[in-house]
């Protein structure tokens, strides 16, 4: 079990029920990390007492260092502060739960440090996968998913051989909009979007999950994850939320992971791998659900995952630009700047970008998403 952990976006969803999981745990937390909650990391920090403080947003790094004069640690700001977060000696695993592109470099930053990385940053994957994967080859780090689609599969791996899967089995709650149609989507609002039926989520996962661009997004995760090809990974609309995912095997067997959906239980195994302890989760009791429901997805009205497909498919910096024309237009949309369905469409004429350099680096990626995210902008004539 992990003894030292530095935990980057503490504040968040993912960050907030890890806290719950360490401290049930005992483990000791080295360094926190938020992006503008003040109140909320100097709670958290003088109750875990960390050694090391950092607040991503500069503009409020005199603040909480004024409010945490008392406190025995260090506080620290920007991306340079994060990055210190995620390398420091001290720690033996970095859980990253950032939100964003923001999650890539401290993510590349713990693994040329050496630590095993419990990896709840989709997009560091999905902009930077080929690097990530890398550079954790290279540097012998781990990396742990805490998605619960991810660790439902990195579970079901346990004890075979990766040329016996024949089919990684991807679940998809199917969201707050699951069976609505492309007219009634036309006026989804805010509110509709972040409605998830199942799980508790921060802002971009909810809006991300109501356009299932979370699962297009999980999809080329666990290319990079499980070193798979795209054809390999099949989505499966599962409304329930109890079989979190699957693996079939080449003879034809299939093991799935089951639980009620609380992301402690995700949480609490990438810290304590290959051990299990008792999480506090509800236990699932399989005679309360009279039926479990799986369907094919519905392309025609959620568009998202194909653009995924063909990003990956495509290869380079396509997924990097799909990630970035998403996040920006997320932001737009929870603003109220655009409407729900505009999130898909501009995504779409994000990706029919031309003379798209496909060498792979931080730099590069960095480019493409900087540029995607202005061609988002003058999309929408902002």
């Amino acid at each position: 079990m992990v003894k030292n952990l530095s935990l980057l976006g503490s504040t968040g969803s993912i960050g907030t029920q890890a806290l719950s999981v360490v401290d049930n745990l005992g483990i000791n937390v080295v360094s926190l990390t938020a992006n503008k909650n003040i109140k909320l990391i100097e709670q958290q920090s003088r109750k875990f007492k960390p050694e090391l403080v950092c607040i991503f947003d500069e503009s409020l790094y005199k603040k909480l260092k004024l409010n945490l004069k008392d406190c025995f640690l260090r506080v620290v700001s920007g991306a340079e502060g994060l990055c210190e977060a995620a390398s420091m000696g001290s720690a033996d695993m970095v859980l990253n739960s950032l939100v964003g592109i923001s999650g890539l470099l401290p993510t590349m930053c713990a693994i040329e440090s050496g630590k095993d990385v419990a990896l709840a940053n989709k997009e560091t994957l999905v902009a930077g996968g080929e690097l990530v994967i890398e550079a954790a080859k290279k540097h012998d780090s781990r990396i742990f998913p805490v998605d619960s689609e991810h660790s439902a599969i990195f579970q079901c791996i346990q004890g075979n051989k990766s040329k016996q899967i024949s089919k990684i089995i991807l679940t998809a709650s199917g969201g707050p909009f699951w069976g609505k149609s492309r007219k009634w989507l036309e006026n989804a609002t805010i509110e509709d979007a972040l409605n998830h039926p199942n799980w508790k989520m921060g802002n971009k996962i909810s809006i991300d999950s109501a356009t299932m661009m979370n699962k297009g997004l999980e999809l080329i995760e666990a290319v990079w994850l499980f070193d798979k090809s795209p054809n390999d990974v099949e989505i499966v609309v599962h409304p329930q939320s109890i079989l979190h995912s699957a693996v079939k095997y080449i003879d034809n067997s299939i093991i799935a992971q089951l639980g009620f959906p609380d992301m402690r239980i995700p949480i609490q195994y990438a810290l304590t791998y290959p051990d299990r302890v008792d999480s506090g989760a509800e236990s699932l009791s399989l005679t309360k659900y009279s039926e479990l429901n799986f369907y094919e997805p519905d392309h025609k009205t959620f568009k998202c995952i194909n653009i995924c497909r063909k990003a990956i498919d495509k290869g380079g910096l396509y997924p990097t630009i799909v990630n970035a024309a998403n996040e920006r237009a997320v932001e737009l949309f929870l603003n109220g700047t655009i409407k729900f369905l505009d999130i898909e469409k501009c995504v779409l004429e994000a990706i029919k970008m031309q003379n798209v350099d496909n060498i792979i680096s931080i730099s590069s990626i960095l480019q493409i998403d900087k540029k995607t995210r202005m061609f988002v902008d003058n999309y929408f004539n902002i």
